[in-house]
């Protein structure tokens, strides 16, 4: 159980790096661009949701979830298909909660740059 709940929370670091990453940063911007058009002009409601999927990490998180889930067998509590539902939506929750840590994160060294900056700036004008 404990071997279980390690590989719960070392499991959801890449899944939360590689929605953050694929919905996000820039190195994924004229794709995910391009999703977020498809996803508000194509008529089809399925086609509008595939492309939603690239753009929002969460959505994202599950179908990231599930490739890690079949390559690892990775089981939470439940030795058969039980334990993949439980161990999948445990992992995207984890990941979820890893993403959000580290955007709280990122808006705190934003703002800290900003005030710097202003800091910086008001000295400045000061002398």
């Amino acid at each position: 159980m404990a071997t279980q709940i390690i590989y719960l929370f070392v499991l959801a670091i890449p899944i939360a790096c590689i929605a953050w990453t694929v919905t996000h940063e820039e190195v994924f911007r004229e794709p995910r661009e391009f999703c977020v058009e498809q996803s508000q002009r194509c008529r089809r409601l399925v086609q509008r949701k595939f492309f939603y999927l690239f753009t929002c990490e969460y959505c994202f998180s599950h179908y990231v979830t599930l490739f890690f889930l079949i390559i690892t067998r990775y089981k939470l509590l439940f030795p058969d298909w039980r334990g993949y539902l439980v161990g999948g939506f445990a992992l995207v929750w984890v990941a979820n909660q890893y993403m959000s840590l580290y955007n709280r994160l990122r808006v705190d060294i934003k703002g800290e740059k900003l005030e710097n900056e202003l800091k910086k700036e008001q000295k400045n004008n000061d002398e």
